[in-house]
């Protein structure tokens, strides 16, 4: 039978995805931000699309319960494509802190609850400044609420079995690592520098305790590199913003495809 209330059905589906979203997309998804406020901005977010949005007439039947799951694995997997992007400041993190001799050392990632490198949060938080200062928030929500001129809510599944889509998400994984090494090389190649100066100090000086002097002195070149290359660092996180966005457009134009 036909919903009494037609804009109901429509409301829901949207509440689904909006929801879904925030569950992996960067920012809205810390644990710190208490649930009650993620649904009542889901909420409210949803009331104002259903209004501006053209909601078709749906039935409660089977095909509805097929349109809820669609609407739960849209809204996942364009946060995740989000979250994966912005994942490469806390790969980068991690190459570094490896070289430093931080590897040992972690910090709670608000985020996902596990532990994260101390550079790759410290650049990840930096990120996320920058993502707020330039509005990157406001995008992510614009882009959510233009996924439906892609994916239309009537439309009954996700092609996952589509090549270009596969390909697109590999291939945006792959881009992940290749920015993080870009942030990390600078660092992680003057670490290296210095383990190839202390290995020919530790062969010519045996009497030199290279195992003293080597950690400090790491730590001190590898923050004193950072400060000179932080101005590189954050035209790559601003980058990194750019293609965020980009790949969400990219990949809502590949999941619209039936």
């Amino acid at each position: 039978m036909i919903d009494p209330v037609p804009e109901f059905a429509a409301f829901l589906l949207i509440f689904t995805r909006v929801t879904s979203f925030f569950i992996m997309m960067p920012l809205f998804s810390y644990r710190t931000i208490p649930a009650i406020f993620k649904v009542g901005l889901g909420f409210f977010l949803a009331l104002l699309m259903v209004h501006t949005t053209e909601a078709p007439l749906l039935e409660l039947d089977g095909f509805y319960i097929l349109l809820i799951i669609k609407e739960v694995l849209a809204g996942l997997l364009l946060g995740f494509i989000a979250y994966l992007i912005m994942s490469a400041i806390q790969v980068a993190g991690a190459f570094i802190d490896f070289q430093m001799g931080f590897a040992i050392a972690n910090v709670i990632d608000p985020q996902t609850g596990a532990q994260s490198p101390l550079i790759g949060q410290y650049l990840y938080i930096l990120g996320l400044i920058f993502l707020l200062t330039v509005n990157g928030h406001h995008l992510l929500l614009d882009g959510i609420y233009y996924s439906y001129q892609f994916i239309p809510i009537d439309q009954m599944w996700i092609p996952f079995g589509n090549d270009a889509m596969v390909e697109y998400v590999v291939k945006s994984f792959s881009m992940m690592f290749l920015i993080a090494f870009q942030m990390a090389i600078p660092i992680v190649g003057s670490i290296f520098l210095v383990d190839v100066a202390l290995g020919i100090i530790a062969r010519t000086v045996p009497q030199f305790n290279v195992f003293v002097v080597g950690l400090p002195l790491k730590i001190g070149v590898s923050f004193i590199v950072m400060l000179a290359v932080m101005a590189v660092i954050l035209g790559v996180v601003s980058h990194l913003t750019e293609l965020m966005i980009t790949a969400i457009r990219n990949l809502m134009a590949l999941m619209g495809r039936v």
